[in-house]
C-alpha cells in the first residue's frame, strides 16, 4: 500500500457489502473512490470496465483524508462489493430531445416532480434496460461504449429515415441513427430496438422501410418492439397527433406479420414484436406463446398478456383442486379492477378461475381513465382517484387492483395515493395483483385464506 495526497473525483461509497474484497480490505462507508489503474472513474461505465481485470490498483481516499492504493488480485468479473451514493456515480442525464410524441409533455400539472424527469442516459440503459435515443451522446462516448463493449444497447429508433427522425425528435443529431446502429453492428454489440408508431407519421411505407433497414442488422440487433403512441387529454399546444383505431391496428399487424414471416424464414427469428395493445385494439387473436420467442420485448408489452394467461392456466392446472377445497370452506366474492384495454383478458381469467374454483365469484370492473383521458387505456396508468370514484359502494369481499398502477419501489399511485388510503376510501380490503400469472394465483389463494 502507498499513501498519496492527490484527489480530483468524489465517488462516495455508500455501502460495503460483507464478505467481499472491499470489506476484507477495510474499505468503509464514506470513503471515496479516486481511481482504478491510475484512471479516474467518472461513472458506472468506467467502474464496471476497469474492475473486470484480474489484477488492479484501486486508490481510495479515506475519511481521514489519507489516500491509500490497494493492490487487488481477483477472479475475472468478481465484484468488489461497493455501492455508491448515486448508482450512476454522477448525475443522470436528462433528455435533450423535444419529441412530438413525448408522454411526459402530456402529463397534467402538479404531479410529483420525479414524474417530469426525462432520462436519456446510456448508463441507465446499461443498468436498468431503459431505451435511449443516442442523441445525447458524442462520438467519443459512442466510441467508449464500443471500446468497453457495453451491451445490450437499448435504442429508441422510431424510424431510420434521417429527415423524419429529425422531425419526430426535433434534435439536430437525431438523423444519424442508422449509421450509429451500423457501428454497433460492426462491433458485434447486442442491440434491442423500440419503435413508437404514430398514425400518418412513421407507419405505412415508412415503417416498412425502417423494418427493412433494421432487418439487415440481425443478429446484432436481436429484437425490435413496435408500440402505439400514447396520447393523453393534456395536449394543449402540442403537435397534433392521432391514435390507432381498430382498422389502423389491423393494418399494422398485417404488415408486421409479413415481415416476421420473412425474417423467421431467412434469419431464424421474427425479430419484430408488436406490443399487445395492437392486438387488443384490433380485437385480434394474440400470437401463440412460441411466436414470442422467449419474450425478448416483454418489457415493452410484447407478449405480456400471452405470458400472463399461460402462467395463470399452468398455475390453475397444478393448484385448482387445492384452491377449490379452500374456497368451499371460505367462499369469496372478488372484484377485479382493470383498464378498458385489459377487460377482455381479465374476463378470460375470471372464466378460468370460476370454472376451476366453483365457490369463487368474480366481478370484472373496468375503470375509465378520466385523469389522463379515456384514450389512455392501460392498467399501469390508472390513478387512485379514478378507482375510488368509479368503485365506491361495490358489494364484494375484496378488491384486487393491478400492482403496476403503483410505483415499483413503493405502494403509491401516480396521483400519490397509497394502498392503505385506497382501502379507507373504498372500505374494502385491497389486494394487489401482479402481472405474473403464478404470483397472481398465489394472491388469489391469499384472498381465499383471509377472513
Amino acid at each position: 500500500m502507498e499513501i498519496k495526497n492527490n484527489y480530483s473525483y468524489q465517488n462516495t461509497i455508500q455501502e460495503v457489502f460483507p464478505n467481499t474484497i472491499a470489506s476484507d480490505l477495510g474499505i468503509q462507508k464514506g470513503d471515496q473512490l479516486v481511481s482504478i489503474n491510475d484512471q479516474p472513474v467518472k461513472d458506472i461505465i468506467d467502474y464496471r470496465f476497469l474492475t473486470h481485470d484480474e489484477y488492479l490498483q484501486m486508490e481510495i481516499k479515506k475519511k481521514t483524508g489519507d489516500h491509500i492504493i490497494f493492490e487487488i488480485e481477483k477472479d475475472f468479473d468478481e465484484d468488489l462489493g461497493l455501492d455508491f451514493t448515486n448508482p450512476l456515480i454522477d448525475h443522470a442525464r436528462s433528455c435533450s430531445n423535444h419529441c412530438i410524441f413525448c408522454f411526459i409533455d402530456q402529463l397534467p400539472k402538479n404531479l410529483r416532480s420525479t414524474l417530469y424527469f426525462k432520462d436519456d442516459d446510456s448508463r441507465l440503459s446499461f443498468l436498468q434496460g431503459n431505451f435511449i435515443t443516442l442523441t445525447n451522446m458524442s462520438d467519443d462516448e459512442i466510441n467508449r461504449m464500443i471500446k468497453y463493449r457495453i451491451s445490450p444497447v437499448n435504442v429508441s429508433i422510431h424510424t431510420t429515415n434521417p429527415d423524419l427522425r429529425g422531425k419526430m425528435l426535433r434534435h439536430p443529431k437525431a438523423g444519424d441513427i442508422l449509421n450509429t446502429l451500423k457501428r454497433f453492428y460492426e462491433a458485434e454489440l447486442e442491440i434491442n430496438g423500440q419503435i413508437v408508431l404514430i398514425p400518418g407519421i412513421n407507419d405505412g411505407e415508412e415503417l416498412q422501410k425502417t423494418m427493412e433497414d433494421l432487418y439487415n442488422l440481425y443478429p446484432s440487433l436481436g429484437s425490435v418492439a413496435i408500440v402505439p403512441v400514447g396520447l393523453t387529454k393534456h395536449r394543449k399546444n402540442l403537435y397534433p397527433l392521432e391514435e390507432f383505431d381498430q382498422a389502423g391496428a389491423l393494418k399494422v399487424i398485417s404488415m408486421v406479420e409479413k415481415m416476421q414471416e420473412k425474417s423467421l424464414r431467412e434469419k431464424g427469428s421474427r425479430l419484430f414484436f408488436l406490443s399487445d395493445e395492437f392486438y387488443l385494439k384490433a380485437h385480434a387473436d394474440l400470437p401463440k406463446e412460441r411466436e414470442y420467442e422467449d419474450y425478448p420485448q416483454i418489457q415493452n408489452g410484447g407478449g405480456m398478456t400471452r405470458s400472463f394467461l399461460e402462467e395463470v392456466y399452468q398455475a390453475l392446472e397444478k393448484d385448482s383442486k387445492r384452491l377449490a377445497e379452500k374456497a368451499k370452506k371460505n367462499p369469496r366474492h372478488i372484484a377485479f379492477v382493470t383498464s378498458t384495454l385489459s377487460k377482455g383478458t381479465m374476463e378470460r381469467i375470471k372464466e378460468a378461475l370460476e370454472k376451476s374454483i366453483p365457490d369463487l365469484k368474480i366481478d370484472v370492473h373496468t375503470v375509465k381513465n378520466n385523469f389522463f383521458g379515456e384514450s389512455v387505456n392501460v392498467s399501469g396508468l390508472l390513478t387512485g382517484q379514478d378507482v375510488v370514484n368509479q368503485l365506491k359502494g361495490i358489494q364484494v369481499d375484496a378488491i384486487m387492483l393491478p400492482r403496476n398502477m403503483f410505483r415499483e419501489d413503493m405502494l403509491i399511485t401516480l396521483d400519490d395515493q397509497t394502498d392503505e388510503l385506497l382501502e379507507k376510501q373504498l372500505k374494502h380490503k385491497i389486494y394487489l395483483g401482479p402481472w405474473d400469472g403464478f404470483k397472481f394465483i398465489q394472491k388469489i389463494e391469499k384472498v381465499i385464506d383471509d377472513e
